[in-house]
Parts: C-alpha cells; sequence; structure tokens
C-alpha cells in the first residue's frame, strides 16, 4: 500500500497516509453485502447471487450507475474479520456464490483472505470488474476466482479517455481478458444452470458510441472462439445528469444494430431486453449486510 502500484493507474500513492485515485486507503470499504437477483440469469438464480459492493473504483466512469459509491465514498470500514463473517452470512442466506463487485482496489487485501477461506467457503467466487485490470493484479486471483463477470467497455481509447479518464484502457482489457480466460477457462454449469467456472464478457452499449462497441465485438471474436466465453450484451444505460455523461437512452437501431453483429459472430449469452433502461438495476447502497 505504500508507493501503490495495484492498479494500472500505478498512481504510487502511499495508502498508508492518503486515498488514492480510485478513493481507498489500506482499509477495507463496503457499500452493501446482500442477495442480489439483476445479475444474468446463471450468476443470480432463485436464490441470488451474494454480492459484495466495494467502495471506490480505478475508474472515472461518467455515466456510471452506482456513482454513490465508486466516486462518491459511500460505505463502511470493515476489518478482515468482519469481512470473513460478511461471506459466511451471505452463505447462509443460500446464495449460489460470491460476487465481489468492483474489489480491484482492495485485491491485495482480498486475495490472501479468500485464499484461507475459499475451501470452506464452497461457492464460486465472482470477480465483477471493469476490465481495467492489468496482469499484475490478476495474478492475485489465480486460484481463488471461479468467474469472471468483465465489463469490456472500449475498443478505442478515446471514448476511454473521455468518458472513464484513462488512456490505456484497450491495451489493458485485452491483455486482461486472455489472463482471465487463463485462469477460469470456458464455461462450466452444474446440473441447475448455474455458472460454477469460466468468463461472462459484458458490455453496456452507451448512446452515441455505436461504433465502439462495434469494435469491441470485433475485439472479442479477433481473442476468442465463440465457446470460449458468454457475452452480456447490455442496453439499460439511463442519464444520470452528470456532466460529460451521455443525456439521452439508446435508439432502437443503436442497440439493435449492435446485437446483430453478435449473432452474426455467434456469441452465446445474454442479450438484455430494450425496456431495461431505467434506475431499477441500482441497489439502495444503504449499508446492508454491513452497517451492525
Amino acid at each position: 500500500m505504500a508507493g501503490c502500484r495495484l492498479c494500472p493507474r500505478r498512481c504510487g500513492i502511499d495508502r498508508q497516509q492518503h486515498i488514492g485515485i480510485c478513493g481507498a486507503d489500506n482499509r477495507i470499504k463496503i457499500a452493501r453485502a446482500a442477495p442480489h437477483f439483476w445479475e444474468e440469469p446463471c450468476i443470480s438464480g432463485q436464490n441470488g447471487s451474494g454480492a459484495v459492493f466495494f467502495s471506490g473504483c480505478t475508474l472515472r466512469c461518467v455515466y456510471c450507475q452506482n456513482y454513490e459509491i465508486s466516486s462518491g465514498g459511500k460505505g463502511e470500514y470493515v476489518s478482515e474479520e468482519d469481512f470473513v463473517s460478511i461471506l459466511f452470512s451471505l452463505k447462509a442466506q443460500g446464495v449460489h456464490n460470491i460476487n465481489l463487485v468492483t474489489p480491484d482496489q482492495y485485491l491485495s487485501l482480498l486475495a490472501p483472505i479468500l485464499r484461507r477461506v475459499k475451501e470452506e467457503l464452497a461457492l464460486p467466487i465472482v470477480i465483477n470488474c471493469s476490465g481495467y485490470e492489468s496482469c499484475e493484479m490478476l495474478s492475485l486471483l489465480d486460484g481463488v476466482a471461479d468467474i469472471y463477470l468483465v465489463d469490456y467497455k472500449y475498443a478505442d481509447d478515446a471514448p476511454a479517455k473521455r468518458l472513464s479518464g484513462v488512456d490505456n484502457y484497450v491495451k489493458t482489457v485485452t491483455e486482461a481478458l486472455p489472463e482471465m480466460f487463463s485462469q477460469v477457462g470456458r464455461p462450466c454449469f452444474s446440473e441447475d444452470g448455474m455458472l460454477q467456472k469460466g468468463m461472462i464478457i459484458r458490455h453496456l452499449v452507451l448512446p452515441g458510441e455505436r461504433k465502439n462497441s462495434l469494435m469491441v465485438l470485433d475485439s472479442i471474436k479477433s481473442i476468442f472462439s465463440a465457446e470460449d466465453f458468454l457475452l452480456s450484451l447490455m442496453s439499460q444505460y439511463t442519464p444520470n445528469g452528470k456532466e460529460g455523461a451521455p443525456m439521452r437512452t439508446l435508439t432502437h437501431f443503436e442497440y439493435q444494430s449492435v446485437a446483430a453483429r453478435a449473432e452474426e459472430y455467434g456469441f452465446d449469452g445474454y442479450f438484455q431486453a430494450f425496456s431495461s433502461q431505467n434506475r431499477s438495476f441500482t441497489p439502495p447502497f444503504d449499508g446492508k449486510g454491513v452497517t451492525k
């Protein structure tokens, strides 16, 4: 944590003394830990995914639906013992997996804990992340992660800089995805259809960024075969009023043309209903499961 180089920003800040660009210091901070029912069907199932929402983020996406915690700092500090208790509390509630949402800035703290409790926990561990992860970061999760639920936001660094504040997203994500795949392999399901191992690549189609979305699909096709992963194509963008964020929702043409390209490439997975353009997918960051 002293001279932090954990994420691809490599900001070098002393997180034992200061808060990094990611919004985190050297303590684990969590905004919510509860069964979550709005992930892909093979993640949420009937009982929900055991979602742990971490505070902070290594990106600064102007359109983030979780901005209260990603950049707003909302959350509670927890000890390592509290974090373990949270995991086993979620298991006791019958969740299908443990879903760590935006954990990047804490991976050096989390990975040893997860490695220690993984066998007893006996649930798939989902790393729900942005695609902005270095291979060095991901190496901490080798043998820990079972499922990567990963965004591929941009195949062009111009919108990455404009909308997320980084200029090395494309190089980072195209190196990170093969590393993730090398750890978890092709999708593997339980008898009841729940994903046990594998990678889901998410892409949110943004208004005015159709060309970028098509480039993302082209890039995925150049890296993987269709059997290597599941695609989750999302249409849920809802304007949040933030400066620099798109001020309108998607058009049918924008989404359907991207969906048609994914079908042309034979990608299997999930195509979000066009009616998903509302805030119902944003959970209340009320400290549930965290606040004592």
